[in-house]
């Protein structure tokens, strides 16, 4: 089935870099990615990103020293790995933050918050959010929350950021506990130059910062 023990290795080697460049953790990559291949971002609305790009490269080139190392069976043991990193990253990163994580380095987001925003008045704002938030530690988890603007919005223009304004949260999650996190605020932007007056966002993105460290998801 083998038939170059030398090109295996080197895609073997490449497939670990790949790994470790498209691990998801501590921060969420994608964030601000336009274009992606594999969970790479290759653009954002900064411009291209060379790691991105470097990472996709490497990937391509392992795949092509996987089929060469191989006899036989090409197609599907090139389909497997592409599953593979598809897939095992989720896995690998759940394992890591119930066993060995504390602190925010434990806490999980599934990327499905919501924020909607209402004008109460020109300078008055009522925003309301809500995501959910996991602790898979076995120690209690107490940390600041932020919002991130999306990256549809047009420059200069705020809207989940605009939560920040009473900001930042105190949240804390028990060991092993999912928690909904709800907010209701009445936001003064009068100070703001730019920012939505109505209007509702999906998959909003959140920074959570405790002394010395934050993470961005």
């Amino acid at each position: 089935m083998i038939e170059n023990k030398r090109a295996l290795f080197f895609s073997a080697i490449l497939l670990a870099v790949c790994m470790y460049l498209m691990f998801p953790y501590p921060d969420n990559q994608l964030i601000d990615a336009t274009a992606t291949f594999m969970s790479f971002p290759i653009k954002t609305s900064q411009g291209f990103r060379l790691i991105g790009i470097a990472g996709s490269i490497l990937f391509v080139l392992a795949l092509v020293l996987l089929a060469k190392g191989l006899k036989k069976y090409h197609v599907r043991t090139i389909l497997l790995v592409i599953l593979l990193f598809t897939f095992s990253p989720k896995y690998l990163l759940a394992f890591y933050q119930d066993t060995l994580a504390s602190g925010i380095n434990a806490v999980t987001y599934n990327g499905d918050g919501t924020c909607q925003f209402e004008e109460r008045s020109e300078a008055l704002l009522e925003g309301t959010c809500s995501i959910v938030l996991k602790n898979r530690s076995n120690e209690p988890v107490t940390f600041a929350l932020e919002f991130i603007d999306s990256n549809d919005l047009e420059d200069g223009m705020r809207m989940e950021s605009l939560m920040n304004t009473n900001g930042p949260y105190p949240i804390t999650i028990d060991a092993k506990q999912e928690r909904r996190v709800n907010l209701t605020e009445l936001l003064d932007v009068s100070a703001i130059p730019q920012h939505i007056t109505n209007g509702s966002s999906n998959r909003v993105h959140i920074r959570l910062i405790e002394p010395g460290k934050s993470r961005t998801l």
